[in-house]
């Protein structure tokens, strides 16, 4: 398998922080060419409100060994996204990996609230922000990405098919924009197999994101100690166990095998042999799934 992906070019669509931001890293060590868009930026933040920026992405590319382009977009404008599109072709004259990790959508979530309850405006947001974005990505991208064969693209969502099909994810409109990204790799898929090129979606399980850090005061070097307030927290998983997993699929020269399939950090992880950083193989899905079948409530939304 190539363990290298040097000449590759990547579009991480949401990059800022969390998966997104490790995703680029980890292909940034693979080699690759890694544009790294998002809202954020050191002049200007979001309506998220956090202090990471997308340059600080590109940034750590960059130290990692590949090339980090940073690019302020957002994602529901289709004006920016084509603009974005052309200077990548302009730049590089191909796109090989596109990953579509944009979220934002924490905020306008009210948990365990019914829909008839749940604020209309902040609802369709969420779901704005969780479905067009990527949507609006891909519609301008995948002309480039089909260029040539080989291509990837990875749709970033929380829960697998088979977790979230039959679980109510503690929101209607949070649990409609899980499932439906889900299904987006599996419709890319379908569309792309004819120019030999790869779609999927892919989950983390309980995401150790900067924000989740902050709300036990943890950091990375010692997130175990959280297990005194959450025991299930043994579980968790740095953001660049995902990043890996992206790595894998865009290395393997047999990626096609997974094409419309919904896939996940710890079952890739099982394939593959990658791991974590402090070198575990979480498997965050099957552990939620042993759980709830031996009684006991537990549920990942929120952790990516």
């Amino acid at each position: 398998m190539e363990t290298t992906l040097k000449g590759k070019v990547a579009l991480v669509a949401g990059a800022t922080r969390g998966t997104g931001r490790a995703i680029a890293a980890e292909l940034g060590a693979a080699g690759a060419t890694v544009y790294c868009t998002g809202r954020t930026t050191r002049e200007r933040r979001s309506e998220m409100d956090r202090p990471e920026t997308i340059e600080e992405t590109a940034e750590r590319v960059t130290r990692a060994g590949g090339e980090g382009i940073a690019v302020q977009v957002d994602h529901l404008v289709p004006e920016q996204v084509e603009a974005l599109v052309e200077r990548i072709d302009r730049e590089h004259g191909r796109l090989d990996v596109l990953v579509n990790d944009v979220w934002g959508g924490d905020r306008f979530a009210a948990w365990d609230t019914p829909l008839w309850e749940h604020s209309l405006d902040d609802g369709l947001r969420l779901l704005r922000l969780a479905v067009d974005t990527h949507l609006i990505t891909s519609h301008f991208a995948l002309p480039l990405l089909t260029r040539n064969r080989g291509g990837l693209v990875v749709e970033v969502t929380d829960g697998t098919w088979e977790y979230n099909a039959g679980r109510y994810r503690l929101s209607c409109f949070y649990d409609l924009a899980k499932i439906a990204v889900n299904r987006l790799g599996f419709s890319q898929a379908h569309e792309l197999r004819p120019y030999g090129c790869t779609a999927v979606s892919l989950t983390p399980g309980w995401l150790r994101s900067e924000a989740m850090l902050e709300i036990y005061g943890v950091k990375e070097e010692s997130w175990r100690d959280a297990l005194e307030k959450e025991p299930h927290f043994v579980i968790s998983e740095s953001p660049a166990f995902t990043g890996r997993a992206v790595v894998a699929l865009a290395a393997d020269p047999e990626r096609e095998r997974w094409s419309g399939q919904s896939l996940s950090s710890g079952g890739l992880a099982q394939v593959y042999g990658f791991t974590d950083l402090d070198g575990t193989r979480p498997d965050a899905w099957r552990y939620l799934v042993e759980v709830q079948e031996a009684g006991r409530p537990a549920d990942a939304t929120g952790y990516r």
